[in-house]
């Protein structure tokens, strides 16, 4: 596998959500299929997982990954973020998102920073957190002050690198007064366009970029037809069972490309990000060994100047029905 830097920091080309491993979030799982997915990427040299305190009943999401590096933990970097398992006592404050069925709450208040990170370590099993995010910017907390507690937690050797994710350009600028920003984590996909702001000011800054659903939550898989009730994805717009059916069909052109190309819609999508930009690294999530193996092939897929050109064209004919899953 090739490798990337995100700042300071050397991880695999394309890295692994493990949110796909939790109950409540893509259907039913199989706590044992979740840990041997996890051994599969590990095997394979590919082990940057990305997990979060809110992934998954009682953070379940962190606890299996701990299982799952138990014995392995020299052979990955471990990125999680934090916020939304904060104390019975803190205030929730409600994050604007397009979520269709459900509220965002967070706290970032810089006095529970620390047993945020000690809430996570516990959970993993680790000594130190190799790349930690707040999951989203708290409305009520200057993204200055949350960074500045997560320093400290730096400093005392708990962390290693710094994150940011869904943040604007103007909040990842300010943090980066702070504090260097390793990464900075963001919806990006064929379907859904990067702020070109943003981008610009990781740039300036020596900020890698993390691709959350750099397949669009499946759906560039080109398998995506129907969702269980259970399925978080249900929560966006894009995946209502209108939306879904006709962006099935407006999906047609890029799977077309794909197919002339001999790759899968899938290895299209992820090996297109990587072609934009030398820092920026898609986390894809998949359950099955055989998935996971298609998705970490697309990094040594190369698409010529024409090939790009011909996805461009297909992009164009390509608009999503429904609003971004952020």
């Amino acid at each position: 596998m090739r490798l990337r830097r995100l700042g300071g920091l050397e991880v695999p080309a394309l890295g692994y959500g493990a949110m796909v491993l939790s109950p409540g979030m893509y259907g039913l799982t199989d706590e044992d299929a979740g840990i041997a997915a996890l051994h599969h990427l590990v095997d394979a040299g590919a082990g940057f997982i990305d997990t979060s305190d809110a992934y998954g009943r009682d953070s379940h999401n962190e606890l299996l990954v701990g299982r799952a590096l138990r014995e392995r933990r020299e052979d990955a970097v471990v990125a999680t973020k934090f916020g939304f398992r904060f104390p019975p006592d803190a205030t929730p404050h409600l994050v604007p998102t397009t979520f269709s069925r459900r509220e965002v709450l967070v706290n970032t208040e810089p006095r529970y920073v620390r047993q945020y990170a000690l809430a996570s370590l516990a959970r993993l099993g680790i000594e130190r957190i190799d790349l930690w995010y707040p999951h989203f910017p708290d409305p009520e907390v200057p993204i200055e002050e949350t960074v500045g507690a997560m320093v400290d937690v730096v400093a005392e050797g708990l962390v290693a690198h710094i994150g940011l994710s869904n943040v604007t350009a103007e909040q990842l600028r300010r943090a980066c007064l702070v504090h260097a920003v390793a990464a900075v984590q963001v919806e990006w996909s064929l379907w859904t366009p990067i702020d070109a702001e943003l981008l610009a000011v990781a740039g300036e800054h020596d900020v890698g970029i993390v691709a959350w659903s750099p397949l669009g939550g499946g759906f560039l898989t080109g398998t995506v037809i129907g969702l269980a009730e259970d399925d978080f994805r249900t929560n966006f717009d894009r995946f209502s069972p209108e939306n879904l059916a006709s962006n099935n069909e407006r999906y047609t052109p890029l799977r077309a490309v794909a197919e002339q190309l001999g790759i899968t819609p899938g290895q299209l999508a992820l090996a297109w990000l990587l072609h934009q930009h030398p820092a920026v690294v898609p986390i894809p999530g998949s359950r099955r060994p055989a998935h996971i193996d298609e998705n970490l092939a697309a990094a040594s897929i190369e698409l010529s100047a024409a090939d790009l050109s011909a996805v461009d064209r297909a992009r164009s004919a390509f608009t999503p029905a429904g609003r971004a899953l952020m």
